[in-house]
């Protein structure tokens, strides 16, 4: 598995880092197809004082990505126990789908790929100290993905996995690309693009 860890606002001591590649490299045992983990690691301000944030993504070989975040620990180590642990549970999750799932329809590919992802750069200055006194704005995030075929459940356990209201997937069935979203009766919708 091949871990990497990425700071901002901060500054990663070795131990910290020492640290948290034990504690990464520990999924292996839950999930062995595991080919990636990204740990991202940053202090945003939040009500005048640094809030620590850890946010780790799985990618195992079939190209299933798992995701947990934590923002409500006080330091950065308690911060990376508490995504580990939610990561444990994501595993759970999805091997309990899987399980659930064999002998019928088979996980299809369904990630981006790592080096497609676009990141806009915040610089310390666009962060303001008191959220409550800050009028809102539109934040530019783009984000580029690679579509592998796959059916509507397939792209709802997707979703789910991530944690998302949304999920764009190519529906291998259909030959369309589709948004797959939650309403709020907490089913499902499908919007399918047409050119008129």
């Amino acid at each position: 598995m091949n871990i990497t860890i990425h700071s901002k606002n901060l500054t990663l001591s070795s131990r910290l880092q020492e640290y948290a590649d034990n504690k990464v490299g520990k999924l292996e045992r839950y999930l062995p197809n595991i080919i990636e983990a990204r740990l991202d690691l940053r202090k945003e301000k939040h009500r005048g004082k640094d809030q620590p944030i850890a946010q780790l993504t799985v990618r195992n070989d079939r190209g299933i990505v798992l995701r947990a975040e934590d923002k409500k620990q006080e330091d950065l180590f308690a911060a990376v126990d508490v995504v580990v642990d939610k990561m444990y549970k994501q595993i759970s999750r999805y091997k309990g789908k899987t399980q659930r799932k064999k002998g019928h329809e088979k996980w299809i590919e369904a990630a981006p790929a790592w080096d497609t992802v676009e990141m806009v750069p915040v610089s310390d200055a666009d962060i303001a100290d008191d959220y409550d006194s800050v009028e809102p704005r539109v934040v530019l995030r783009r984000k580029v993905v690679s579509l592998t075929p796959m059916s509507e459940q397939e792209a709802i356990d997707q979703m789910e996995l991530l944690g998302h209201d949304f999920f764009v997937f190519y529906n291998g069935e259909e030959d369309t690309i589709n948004v797959l979203y939650r309403r709020e009766d907490n089913h499902f919708g499908i919007l399918t693009p047409q050119i008129d």
